[in-house]
């Protein structure tokens, strides 16, 4: 808005007063704020209403025995799982539901048919007709195995039971399957022609379960691109079978490691985890050299990821591969692993991300939780970046700053959501935006801060308020797939990550966000929670009642205004004290910083609680001043982002 600068003076009054033409009135409710009904449910005895699981949480659980063989010649997976599926729910289960992710890949599907011309996530890039083969499904109840009656849509698989599964009771599932290996996977997994061979990515390369929770159901939103995934948790062990010149890579413990690793590699490994620096386990100059990998055709990489909602792999025969040992809170270890065709190689590139892996992961661990993987694996190929539990997929070309950030960001989701196990596909915000928002203090505390800045989270309140408040911009609180792409990254990570930020140095402190946020964490660790869950968890620990910021910031798209709209002295002597008055002129309140500037040098901040705006759209204060004031300015540091930052400061700038 414009504002224009009025200068008064009288014999009893001298005040200098702001006001605005381009809005003449606030649109700011303080009821509306305020309003105390803001929860929609009541705590109950599985969802306590401070936040936590209550008493009588549950959740199902899905392990799985996975079987798979990579054809490098057709690009091709095939494989069988056996899934056992625990129904730990009070209610007896007559069917499952299954998702079947590949098949986004069919060019039929609705993902396919829901992509706009211009393309998304890359799905139309290059004709490709891919998605699950599905040989056999079959159930084991009772001991018995039968052929399971099925019904595919989509990206989804029914599975009526024989009979009902009871509550405590489970029920095996076998599913025969194959699948070809896209070029361009919707960014989350593909292939890479390099010089020394084909990268592989995999991901969503078994049927998994839907969750089945208390909130919802069954969980069967399709898989369309845009949104990711809710995964239930269990043991995972699993086996690819490979060509023996690859190595493989993937979540969990390798079990197997005197079968398909030399003998010079496995005394590296074994130096590597005991190093704080990164060991090569195979050099650029070894990738084209046959001694670098056992003799034979084939080899079966065997591993196991425990506690786990997913896995994920890569396989070639063009990595150069190196590890160095993570230190993680209570003395225990984990290792950083870092694999890459020779293409990134080079200090300025892969070679230092194994330091990164390490950096992120071990900055984590001491902010909010232990890490619980035994390995933290970063692949450089197709995919420009996407995470996995133990394992993530940063793009090959990524160097300095970008490999670093792209790596902790990816390593980030390891907390959120892979320990805390949000609903991706609705609500993107609790792992991205959460996610965001670490990685601005991990990047700060990397190597004394030699990327600090990198994301760009603090300063220019105004540019981030053109940037969340213009006039196509979107809410957070919304599913990814009804986002427009353009505005996903705005409203999906950096709007909720600059919330989360707030949250911390606006409105709780560091102190009190920080434990509240690591109370959350601990209490949501491989659980399912909701954004109530979260909100009431935040406020139960920070002891503060935060609807009002829930409310404008999450769930609407609320815009921030706060102004300087007059200045007077008491009984017209500055030596008696100024008056200042403030205004909300948007709906969200906040709470406020005040700089006072004095003629003669003197400088004072005043700080003023949110609870001032539940008295109306305007606050009147007073400064104890000795001399004229020569300038006032609200949110000082810029740190709050508004639509108009040109009325916070008086006198107006001109």
């Amino acid at each position: 808005m414009n504002v224009v600068t009025r200068i008064f003076a009288g014999a009893c009054l001298s005040a200098i007063s702001l006001a605005a033409t381009a809005q003449s009135t606030s649109r700011y409710d303080q009821h509306e704020a305020f309003s105390p009904i803001f929860y929609p449910a009541f705590g109950d005895e599985v969802r306590a209403a401070d936040g936590t699981p209550g008493p009588k949480y549950w959740q199902n659980r899905a392990d799985y025995k996975i079987e798979a063989e990579l054809d490098e010649a057709n690009h091709r997976v095939s494989g069988n799982v056996v899934i056992t599926y625990t129904n730990n729910s009070p209610q007896a289960l007559s069917f499952l539901w299954l998702q079947l992710d590949q098949n986004i890949y069919n060019k039929d599907s609705r993902g396919v048919a829901a992509t706009s011309v211009s393309g998304g996530r890359w799905a139309n890039r290059n004709a490709f007709d891919g998605g699950y083969k599905i040989e056999s499904v079959s159930l084991v109840e009772g001991g018995k195995e039968q052929k399971a009656a099925n019904l595919v849509t989509d990206t989804r698989m029914k599975i009526d039971l024989a009979k009902e599964l009871r509550s405590k009771g489970s029920v095996q599932v076998k599913i025969n399957y194959t699948f070809e290996i896209p070029e361009y996977g919707t960014d989350r997994m593909g292939r890479l022609n390099t010089k020394n061979g084909w990268v592989y990515e995999v991901a969503q390369w078994f049927p998994r379960l839907c969750v089945y929770d208390n909130v919802q159901g069954w969980n069967t939103l399709p898989y369309l691109g845009q949104g990711e995934f809710y995964l239930e948790y269990g043991d995972i062990t699993y086996s690819i079978t490979a060509p023996a010149s690859h190595i493989v890579v993937g979540s969990g413990e390798l079990l197997n490691p005197k079968e398909v690793l030399t003998a010079e590699q496995q005394k590296r490994w074994a130096a590597a985890a005991n190093s704080d620096k990164t060991v090569i386990l195979r050099s650029a100059a070894e990738v084209t050299e046959a001694a670098s990998r056992p003799a034979g055709q084939k080899l079966t990489w065997k591993y196991k990821c425990a506690n786990t909602r997913d896995v994920a792999w890569a396989s070639s025969k063009a990595f150069i591969w190196d590890a160095a040992r993570i230190n993680l809170p209570g003395g225990k270890k984990s290792l950083a692993i870092s694999a890459y065709p020779v293409e990134s190689d080079g200090q300025d590139g892969w070679a230092r991300s194994t330091e990164y892996v390490k950096g992120s992961v071990e900055f984590y661990s001491e902010y909010l939780y232990p890490y619980t993987y035994p390995t933290a694996v970063n692949v450089a190929g197709i995919v420009g970046g996407m995470e996995y539990p133990g394992i993530v997929f940063c793009s090959y070309r990524a160097k300095k700053g970008g490999l670093w950030g792209v790596t902790s960001h990816e390593f980030g989701h390891n907390w959120f959501p892979m320990i805390v196990g949000s609903d991706e596909r609705k609500f993107p915000w609790m792992d991205e935006g959460f996610n965001t928002f670490i990685n601005g203090l991990a990047e700060a505390s990397f190597n004394k801060g030699e990327y600090d800045g990198n994301r760009s989270q603090s300063g220019n309140g105004e540019g981030m308020g053109r940037a969340f408040f213009h006039d196509k911009s979107e809410g957070i609180f919304n599913i990814p797939d009804v986002t427009q792409q353009a505005n996903l990254g705005m409203v999906a990570y950096y709007k909720p990550g600059i919330g989360m930020k707030l949250l911390r140095e606006n409105i709780l402190g560091p102190a009190r966000f920080d434990s509240a946020l690591r109370y959350y964490v601990h209490q949501w660790a491989f659980k399912h929670p909701t954004p109530w869950d979260f909100f009431h968890c935040m406020e139960n620990s920070a002891g503060e009642t935060l609807d009002w910021f829930w409310r404008g910031w999450f769930l609407n798209n609320w815009k921030i205004d706060q102004a300087v709209t007059a200045v007077d002295y008491v009984q017209n002597d500055p030596a008696k004290g100024a008056v200042i008055t403030i205004a909300n002129l948007e709906q969200l309140p906040m709470p406020v910083v005040v700089e006072v500037k004095e003629e003669g040098g003197k400088t004072s901040t005043v700080k003023l609680p949110v609870e001032i705006w539940q008295h109306g759209p305007t606050w009147k204060f007073i400064v104890p001043t000795t001399a004229k004031l020569q300038q006032v300015n609200l949110n000082p540091d810029r740190s709050v982002p508004e639509t108009d930052m040109s009325n916070n400061t008086w006198p107006a700038a001109k």
